[in-house]
């Protein structure tokens, strides 16, 4: 037997093994399919009006303006058929090459083959160019809603993002490479890392996008030393340990958002927030909120802020021994720290100095790239989800951020660990942003309709304990943090809510980047640098052009404005030793409860 036959021995061998493993493979993929709970058709699409008005605003653009868009028809076929008599010269000549001008760059595309292929390059430049004019099509049209085409324009970039040939097998050169290579190996942990996903996740399409199993909480993040002092049926209240002899004698009680849990102000050492405040000598308190189950369905705001804000600020002042706290809130619970405030206006108890909000929206009349997902009929479908579920399953939140950024946080992480069969990266940032909670039915109905939709917060017709709360209200001294390229809480929404504000000492910054790396910005790095001007009267877009720019994190320019409102040094105080006895080492025990357990 020859050497060649000896290899094409083996190679069949191996082939015959990987079909065996597809075919495994098959089963189980239907199996976890058959597992997927229906959710409301709303989730997926937009309701088919939007498009029929689409349909009908375009066709009146026709008939009103026929020149503009026999142009852009004209232009779009010019470039066509011109890109495809090009390749067809090329081949002629017999040049089998890509063209000299490979086209647009676009960083889906790096792989060298993209340009010097002659067949990717054609694939590429006309899925350019047609994406392109699907996009010019949608700004042409002039007789629809702000919000209408502001939805027209997101679906038809998920349109166009989905079919991008990076997305398919047949027409992604690295994935076919990779595929020889391997001789199929790779096809086939693919198809095990697609199985495996759905069913951890209930037959949900989920992407992974981190190894899961290079992390644990508690143990290499959020490892801040503290201890769980009070516990509730809605969060744990953590004490974090003393750093230095003394501390302020003002306490801080910082509440993060319960959409994801609050160690991404505690992930590795050197980006933790809540280790750098308390080597600078604050006495810290964090929430740890629960995450829900269907128990759950009938808790509202008035539970978070009863339950959560109110009996937080309670502890910690009873710790503490003092009648003042400074607090913080971070994205939604920054927007309901707003309202806890104005409720404690509202009843005349004065126990806050300061207030510091990070990313947090107050006034929704603009909602910026969320229009999309807060438009009736995906509200209407929230509804039917909560309805029945009883809570909103986190990944329902999770696939509708991850949307807005579909080719980084879906289609990319997708092509690598499917198609390409690759691990996933041991990434802290990315484990947190999988490591979601579920939220409670009757709070996401309250959030949704009556914040985000009505805007009845900054309205001033909010009602919440038989009071009716107003932004105005929200009288303490404050500092509002912003970042540049948030995409969740833009910083013109912030911006301009911190303007309704009540109090007379207020200030905004603008830190560069997004929504987390904005925030978790430590000095140390000197990554990201931060915006500052007094002068709140001017609108964003005068504010930003006025502001001083400054290198570096704005985290000392925040302490230098914290320490003037924070009192005297007294001796730091140890978890456990104030009436309130130690129930567990931090993180405790709410942070480690996983969402994808709580749904049945």
């Amino acid at each position: 037997m020859t050497t060649n036959e000896v290899a094409a021995g083996e190679n069949r061998a191996r082939l015959e093994e990987n079909l065996a493993k597809v075919d495994r493979l098959s089963k189980r993929l239907v199996a976890a399919l058959t597992r997927k709970s229906p959710t409301p058709p709303a989730l997926n699409a937009p309701d088919s009006t939007l498009y029929a008005k689409a349909a009908q605003a375009y066709w009146q653009e026709w008939v009103t303006n026929p020149a503009k868009l026999i142009e852009q028809q004209v232009n779009y076929w010019g470039k066509t058929v011109t890109h495809f008599v090009e390749v067809q010269k090329a081949l002629a000549s017999g040049q089998l090459k890509a063209p000299d001008d490979p086209g647009p760059a676009d960083k889906r595309f790096k792989n060298p083959l993209w340009d010097k292929h002659p067949y990717f390059n054609f694939v590429k430049q006309q899925y350019l160019i047609n994406a392109e004019a699907i996009r010019e099509a949608v700004e042409t049209i002039d007789d629809l809603d702000e919000k209408e085409k502001r939805r027209i324009r997101y679906f038809a970039q998920q349109i166009t993002d989905m079919f991008a040939p990076t997305n398919f097998l047949a027409t992604n050169p690295e994935a076919l490479m990779k595929a020889v290579e391997t001789e199929g190996e790779s096809l086939v942990r693919g198809l095990e890392n697609l199985v495996s996903d759905l069913e951890a996740n209930n037959g949900e399409m989920v992407v992974r996008l981190v190894d899961e199993n290079a992390f644990e909480v508690g143990t290499n993040i959020a490892t801040a030393e503290g201890k769980v002092v009070y516990r509730n049926r809605m969060m744990e209240l953590i004490q974090y340990n003393p750093t230095t002899d003394t501390v302020h004698e003002t306490p801080i009680v910082l509440f993060p958002p319960w959409i994801n849990k609050y160690y991404i102000l505690d992930l590795k050492p050197a980006n933790s927030f809540i280790r750098w405040v308390v080597d600078q000598g604050y006495t810290l308190f964090v929430v740890s909120w629960i995450n829900p189950d269907a128990k759950y369905r009938d808790i509202g705001l008035e539970e978070y802020v009863e339950e959560g804000y109110l009996t937080a600020m309670k502890v910690a002042r009873e710790i503490c021994g003092v009648e003042k706290l400074n607090v913080v809130g971070y994205c939604i619970a920054g927007t309901t720290l707003a309202l806890t405030l104005s409720l404690l206006k509202k009843r005349g108890e004065k126990v806050i100095k300061s207030a510091t909000f990070f990313t947090a929206l107050t006034d929704f009349s603009d909602q910026g790239e969320f229009t999309p997902f807060l438009q009736d009929d995906f509200v209407d479908g929230i509804e039917q989800e909560i309805d029945q579920e009883g809570i909103l399953p986190s990944f329902i939140m999770a696939r509708t951020f991850s949307f807005l950024r579909s080719n980084d946080l879906i289609y990319g992480p997708a092509i690598k660990h499917y198609m390409m069969g690759e691990t996933p990266p041991a990434f802290d940032l990315l484990y947190w942003n999988g490591d979601g909670a579920n939220l409670p039915g009757k709070m996401t109905r309250e959030y949704l309709r009556g914040l985000c939709q009505q805007n009845r917060f900054a309205e001033g017709t909010f009602e919440m304990f038989g009071e009716t709360l107003s932004l105005k209200d929200v009288d303490v001294p404050l500092m509002s943090i912003a970042t540049e390229t948030d995409h969740i809480a833009a910083a013109r929404d912030v911006y301009r809510g911190v303007q309704m504000m009540g109090s007379r000492s207020k200030q905004f910054v603008l830190g560069q980047s997004g929504h987390i790396a904005g925030i978790v910005n430590p000095p140390t790095k000197n990554k990201y640098g931060h915006y500052t001007n007094d002068d709140l009267s001017l609108d964003f877009d005068a504010w930003k052009e006025n502001a001083d720019h400054h290198d570096g994190s704005w985290w000392p320019h925040w302490e230098v404005w914290l320490k003037k409102r924070s009192g005297k040094q007294v001796p730091g105080r140890i978890p456990g030793d104030s009436g309130y006895e130690v129930l567990a080492p931090a993180p405790g025990t709410y942070v480690k409860m996983k969402a994808a357990k709580q749904i049945q």
